[in-house]
């Protein structure tokens, strides 16, 4: 003999809770990795951005390329936070000749910071640029 569920049962009774359970992660997963891209995407934002303030500041009449790595380090302390400030390489600040004008040029590496989720060594390296004034 064959059993047969009652009648009004439901055989899949419980299976949408298993279904939440599987989507909802994948769901989860999908909203960290947008959040991650876009945190990662900000701090590129602010490190170019300090960069170039930096590189401005540095370029001015009376000031020099320490100024210009000292200006770029407190803009990423102000704008991002002074942990991922210190997790940086030293900030590099120079004098070059582009096109026979000379342009001081402010370069920030280092490891992106990655709060929500592990995806390996990511490393930012930006670079800002303002002409030197005579």
């Amino acid at each position: 003999m064959i059993d047969r569920p009652a009648r009004g049962s439901r055989p899949d009774r419980g299976a949408s809770t298993v279904e939440f359970t599987l989507v909802s992660v994948l769901v989860l997963f999908l909203f960290l990795l947008v959040l991650q891209l876009g945190y990662l995407l900000h701090t590129r934002n602010v490190l170019v951005a300090a960069a170039q303030e930096g590189a401005r500041y540095g370029a001015n009449a009376d000031r020099g390329p320490a100024d210009a790595e000292q200006r770029a380090l407190e803009v990423v302390e102000d704008a991002l936070s002074p942990a991922v400030a210190a997790g940086l390489d030293r900030p590099r600040a120079q004098v070059v000749e582009v096109d026979g004008a000379l342009v001081m040029e402010v370069t920030l590496a280092g490891p992106a910071p990655l709060v929500l989720l592990p995806a390996g060594p990511v490393r930012l390296r930006v670079q800002g640029h303002a002409l030197e004034e005579g």
